[in-house]
């Protein structure tokens, strides 16, 4: 293995999959066809990568949190959520075998659902790479460090031995409160400035450029900003 980590923790949206468009959509219908008070595209791209509790009480603080969640749940009982079919950035499957190949345990920490994670990890055919993934609904969501924390006790790694890689305010705050090391994406929904603000201890295009800041050996496709 080459650098000082054993373990690597992805973000999901935005970071491993560009899905911030189908998160939006598919949130902006549920809320239409739900009667609940409508919200820009740019106010739901801010919240990518919470907990549905947390999205709910940010999008809605005036309304009771139980009956949001009420009137959601049985609306996708009743016909489903909207979903599209889960994409990859572009330069994720090299980049991930790659870091595979030196050595590297990859995991998933994301605000994603169990149920949700599966489904776009069946459609991207990616699972083999990750020794173990955590999702908001199987511990306290982000910006808590449970997540993390799970992880790093699952595989009885150090703190100091893991780093998280993640696009968001969120990804990064977890990942200080867990005494993990982090490096934002460009790729997801917050800008350079916040994810620094945050913590990140530094700023990348995408996935594609992290096995150059990890000081792996060049490679085509090492400057890729997706």
């Amino acid at each position: 293995m080459t650098g000082d980590y054993e373990l690597i923790i992805f973000d999901w949206d935005g970071t491993l999959a560009d899905s911030a468009g189908d998160f939006v959509g598919a949130l902006q219908q549920a809320i239409q066809d739900t009667g609940l008070p409508e919200r820009s595209p740019a106010q739901l791209r801010e919240l990518i990568g919470l907990g549905i509790t947390d999205i709910m009480n940010r999008l809605w603080p005036e309304l009771d949190s139980g009956r949001v969640r009420q009137r959601l749940a049985g609306y996708r009982a009743r016909y489903g959520w909207p979903r599209g079919q889960a994409r990859l950035f572009d330069s994720v499957p090299a980049t991930l075998a790659r870091l595979d190949a030196a050595g590297y345990v990859l995991a998933v920490a994301t605000g994603k659902s169990r149920r949700g994670l599966d489904r776009a990890m069946a459609q991207t055919e990616c699972r083999a790479w990750f020794r173990i993934t955590r999702c908001a609904d199987e511990s306290a969501p982000k910006p808590a460090p449970n997540l993390i924390d799970d992880i790093l006790l699952r595989t009885a790694t150090e703190p100091h031995r893991a780093l998280m890689v993640g696009d968001t305010e969120y990804d990064m705050v977890m990942a200080r409160q867990a005494g993990v090391d982090r490096v934002a994406v460009g790729s997801g929904v917050h800008d350079a400035a916040r994810l620094e603000r945050a913590g990140a201890m530094g700023v990348i295009a995408g996935v594609g450029a992290l096995p150059a800041w990890l000081g792996l050996a060049s490679s085509p496709g090492d400057d890729d900003t997706s």
